[in-house]
């Protein structure tokens, strides 16, 4: 195949082009920059798309003497990715932008530009598989390595796009097999740290990241009975699940410490209560996807897993199409779901689908 690999600069997606370079494939290689900030070094930062990752990228191809270019997916990433992380925080909900970056800029935009280039698949390092059916339908599959796979963040890719689309590590069974090999070919990311975070905001201050793109506006903290508790200067800046920061004046009647529970951006109010009624016994969304082909009759309740976090543990569940929308009840309660966060269904180790998370109903009722 003709095989454009997404380098993002870590040893991961190096490993991933050269293995597809030693099985034959005719490979190009493209680093992704996501931002036109010149001073963006990993120097005290912990996101990814530096100018330095850009660097090791350009090193790693050059190991394996492949051609290498850096395309600038800038634009494209604040508008589908930035600007969407705010707005849904401005919503009131909780996204997650590296679904967001799979889903239209990895697997849309890039995959878009590589086969108007005459490119089979786009490349990448994630870890998952793509298996074909009897009758030679792709599949998305969780990795041999439980610990390590990472078919969550793909579970938006839809039948067209897992068509060409390439994972050479979805059989390793560990990321340290992964180090040695890189190390063995000579690649000096062998021993390069992952990155964690959200990449646009590399010093981890989300909260002060919003205030200062959206500003600040003093509302009411509540609890579940409307009694106001505190104040908040955004309620952007809230999560559901989160403890701290809240510097609440009025202390629980338990005494025991008190969980955001929701976010009412129209009216600027942050509600919170005890730890128990962030226990959640339905979630449900509009915004679709299957990755793949579908269930026969998705409006009749199958037996599936939902997962609600990329490490999170799935947990047993059924699930539902209502007029349009994906229903999903869990075996047993899940705990702090925020709307925007995204659930992927899996039937054994396949990937069925994802939706958005729009609503949930509590799994404690207001006592």
């Amino acid at each position: 195949m003709k095989v454009l690999a997404a380098m993002s600069g870590g040893v991961d997606s190096a490993v991933a082009a050269a293995r597809a370079v030693e099985a034959g494939h005719e490979v190009v290689g493209v680093h992704l920059a996501l931002s036109r900030n010149a001073g963006t070094l990993r120097t005290g930062s912990r996101g990814c798309c530096t100018i330095e990752d850009s660097m090791d990228a350009q090193r790693a191809a050059n190991v394996l003497g492949i051609p290498y270019y850096v395309w600038d997916f800038s634009e494209r990433f604040k508008a589908d990715v930035v600007d969407d992380f705010i707005a849904e925080y401005t919503a009131g909900r909780t996204p997650n932008p590296c679904m967001r970056c799979n889903e239209r800029i990895k697997f849309a935009a890039l995959l878009e530009k590589a086969l108007a280039l005459g490119f089979d698949a786009v490349a990448t390092g994630h870890y998952a598989k793509i298996v074909e059916d009897a009758d030679g339908h792709r599949e998305l599959h969780r990795a041999s390595a439980e610990a390590k796979d990472q078919s969550y963040v793909l579970g938006v890719l839809t039948s067209e796009q897992l068509a060409h689309a390439y994972f050479p590590l979805g059989d390793t069974p560990s990321k340290a097999l992964v180090r040695e090999e890189a190390a063995r070919r000579g690649l000096s990311v062998a021993q390069k740290p992952d990155s964690y975070d959200i990449c646009f905001i590399p010093d981890g201050d989300t909260k002060g990241w919003l205030a200062d793109k959206v500003g600040t506006a003093t509302g009411d903290i509540v609890d579940r009975s409307g009694a106001v508790v505190g104040s908040h200067e955004g309620a952007h800046a809230y999560t559901v699940g989160q403890r701290r920061g809240m510097r609440l004046g009025t202390p629980a009647a338990d005494g025991k410490p008190r969980f955001v529970l929701e976010v009412r951006p129209k009216e600027n109010t942050v509600v919170v209560g005890p730890k128990a009624a962030l226990a959640v016994g339905l979630i449900a969304g509009s915004r679709f996807s299957w990755a793949g082909l579908p269930p026969a009759d998705p409006a009749t309740s199958f037996d599936c897993d939902v997962q609600i976090r990329a490490h999170a543990d799935p947990v047993p569940a059924v699930a539902v199409l209502v007029d349009d929308e994906f229903v999903v009840t869990p075996e047993h309660p899940l705990d702090g779901v925020a709307p925007g966060q995204t659930a992927v269904v899996y039937a054994g180790t396949r990937v069925l689908g994802q939706f958005t998370i729009d609503r949930t109903v509590s799994a404690v009722p207001v006592g």
